[in-house]
């Protein structure tokens, strides 16, 4: 065995020398021959520095090859982080839009409610929804927020005057011995008013608080107000007292403001005209139709202006004093009915001035705390 390894060993050695065995070198000019010789030595060291420069260039090869793939990693990574910053960028920007639609859709309806040119219909349908308000786009929450925090100050305050408002109206109304719920159709001064559904809760109190004003005031405008001469005396209350023409008690259904023959009678309150005649013991009558069930007659005029059907306002000329039917003398016997049944004028009468005011500020529409809308009849 040994011997067969010596001799592979001796074959290996031999061809390796015969190999790199040394070897001369021809070279000519032209002109002369020269001859180098390349000895074993200079055979493998070549070899080698040969065989160590391709290892090299694999080397470099392979690193750049490696290289490559890693700078192409590396911009993959940085392409993902660009469609992110992106998809970022698109997100932030669709929830900036929706925050500025929501803020705008609720500053609409604030600007609607206040101006008072929209009706309670279409105010309702401008409510603003409710729904999360989405989240402000990164370093621009302190606008939103500010604009959001006015717009919820204004929404409690005019809430508040609102309410204040229901109460003294409501309150006013009470003193004439009326109920507030005749004003609203039904219920009373604090009902809900129908909202739609999924209407931002704060609003939604907002719009039920100016729905209920808007009711109340408009019913009022239909409550007689002050006296219905500038001038004139009472002569005769109201109740039971002795007929000047029978000497024995009888009711009598209204009051008698007597003066000069032909003193301009006014309406107290805006209404439409009912009747317009002779009318028996009342003599020339007008009787006016103020709605909610409230009427208004107006006895021994001299003269008749207003016309039936036709609609007047408050303070507007009807007719002269005078004394036609059963009159003793120039005066005006002037009556308030609630649905059909005389009752004591002189609440509405006393109570004129104030009642009166909150007839003008609702027929006016002005606003408290910049809070306002139109009446249900358009006025």
């Amino acid at each position: 065995m040994t011997t067969l390894v010596q001799t592979a060993n001796a074959g290996l050695a031999a061809r390796f020398r015969n190999l790199f065995k040394p070897r001369d070198i021809f070279f000519h000019d032209g002109k002369s021959l020269r001859r180098f010789s390349v000895g074993s030595r200079v055979q493998v060291g070549a070899c080698l520095a040969a065989i160590l420069l391709l290892a090299w260039s694999a080397f470099a090869t392979v690193s750049i090859v490696s290289a490559a793939d890693a700078v192409e990693g590396d911009v993959a990574q940085m392409e993902r982080q660009v469609a992110a910053m992106q998809a970022d960028l698109i997100r932030i920007r669709q929830q900036a839009e929706q925050r500025a639609a929501v803020l705008e859709q609720r500053q609409a309806f604030l600007n609607a409610l206040v101006a008072g040119e929209q009706d309670a219909d279409r105010l309702a349908a401008m409510l603003p929804r409710s729904s999360e308000t989405p989240a402000a786009a990164a370093g621009a929450e302190e606008p939103y927020a500010e604009v959001e925090g006015m717009q919820r100050v204004f929404v409690e305050r005019a809430e508040g005057a609102a309410r204040e408002r229901i109460v003294e109206t409501a309150q006013q109304i009470r003193r004439l011995g009326l109920n507030p719920a005749r004003f609203l159709g039904r219920g009373g001064p604090l009902e809900a008013v129908d909202t739609p559904a999924g209407a931002d809760p704060r609003f939604r109190q907002l719009f039920v608080a100016w729905r209920q004003l808007d009711r109340l005031e408009d019913g009022i405008i239909a409550i007689p107000a002050g006296r219905p001469v500038n001038t004139g005396n009472f002569t005769s209350g109201y109740g039971t007292r002795s007929d000047p023409f029978r000497g024995s008690a009888a009711m009598h259904a209204g009051v008698d403001l007597a003066g000069p023959l032909g003193t301009p009678i006014y309406a107290t309150a805006d209404g439409i005209v009912g009747r317009s005649e002779y009318a028996g013991a009342y003599g020339n009558l007008v009787e006016l139709n103020h709605g909610q069930g409230i009427q208004t007659r107006y006895g021994h005029m001299s003269r008749l202006i207003a016309r039936p059907g036709q609609r007047v306002r408050r303070g507007e000329l009807i007719g002269l004093m005078g004394s036609t039917g059963r009159s003793t003398g120039s005066h005006l016997h002037y009556e308030v009915r609630i649905d059909g049944r005389a009752v004591n004028p002189i609440p509405f009468i006393q109570g004129g001035e104030s009642l009166a005011a909150m007839q003008r500020r609702a027929d006016a529409g002005t606003p408290s705390v910049a809070l306002g809308g139109p009446s249900a009849s358009g006025r």
